[in-house]
C-alpha cells in the first residue's frame, strides 16, 4: 500500500506521516530529504547549481542511503544537517532542476520497491507515486506554516524571515517546470491550520480504512 501526502512547506507532512507509518507498521519516506541531501552536497562542494548539467553530473556521483528515516550521505549520516539555514534557502532552487527530479524520482521508486509505505512531498501524488491508494493534501496559512518553524528552533532566522522564505518556496515550488505543487483530483484536501496533529491523523486514519 502507499499513502501520498503533498503540501507546502510547514504543513506538518513529515511529523504525520511518520506517526502513520508507526501506528501502520510500515515504511516512512521523507522525499523532501532527498533533495536536502543533495543540496547539502552541492553547496558543501561549492558547485553553482546554475549550472545544470555540471550539478546533475555531480548528483549522480553521490551515494545516498535512506536507512530508517536517516540519510546516509557518501557514508556520513547528515540527518541532522538537513534543516540547515543554507540547505533550506537553497532546496527550492535544486529542486526546480527537472534533471535532479528525474534522479530523486528514480531513486525513491527503486528505493521503496515492493514496500508498504507512506511518503510524503510536494508531488508525490502526482508524479512520483500517482497510483497510490491513498492520496492526502495538507495545507496551512503562511503566517501558521512560518510560527511553526520559528517554534521548532531549528533556525537562526527571525519569524518574518522564515514567513519571507516559506513565501519564496511556495512561489517557487507552484511553478516548477516539472513536479510543480498542486492538488491531485483524487487527493483528500486538509487545512491544518487549526487542527493538531492528532486531529489530522485520525482525519487520515478514517480515509485509509475507507
Amino acid at each position: 500500500m502507499i499513502i501520498a501526502i503533498d503540501g507546502p512547506a510547514g504543513t506538518g507532512k513529515s511529523t504525520i506521516a511518520s506517526i502513520l507509518a508507526e501506528k501502520l507498521n510500515i515504511t516512512f519516506l521523507n522525499s523532501g530529504g532527498f533533495y536536502r541531501t543533495l543540496t547539502y552536497a552541492i553547496m558543501n562542494a561549492k558547485i553553482d547549481y546554475s549550472d545544470e548539467e555540471k550539478t546533475l553530473d555531480f548528483c549522480k556521483k553521490q551515494q545516498i542511503i535512506y536507512d530508517n528515516a536517516h540519510f546516509i550521505l557518501n557514508g556520513e549520516d547528515i540527518t541532522h544537517h538537513l534543516h540547515d539555514d543554507f540547505v533550506s534557502e537553497n532546496a527550492a532552487q535544486v529542486s526546480a532542476i527537472v534533471p535532479i527530479r528525474h534522479l530523486v524520482n528514480d531513486l525513491m521508486r527503486e528505493t521503496t520497491k515492493s514496500l508498504s509505505i507512506v511518503c510524503e512531498g510536494r508531488d508525490m501524488t502526482t508524479v512520483v507515486f500517482p497510483n497510490a491508494e491513498v492520496k492526502i493534501y495538507l495545507d496551512a496559512s503562511v503566517e501558521v506554516r512560518a510560527k511553526r518553524r520559528f517554534d521548532q528552533g531549528v533556525s537562526d532566522m527571525t519569524y518574518e524571515q522564515i514567513k519571507e522564505s516559506i513565501a519564496k518556496r511556495d512561489e517557487i515550488d507552484k511553478n516548477k517546470k516539472e513536479g510543480a505543487l498542486k492538488v491531485a483530483p483524487d487527493a483528500l484536501y486538509i487545512d491544518t491550520s487549526d487542527l493538531t496533529i492528532d486531529n489530522v491523523c485520525d482525519i487520515i486514519l478514517r480515509q485509509i480504512n475507507k
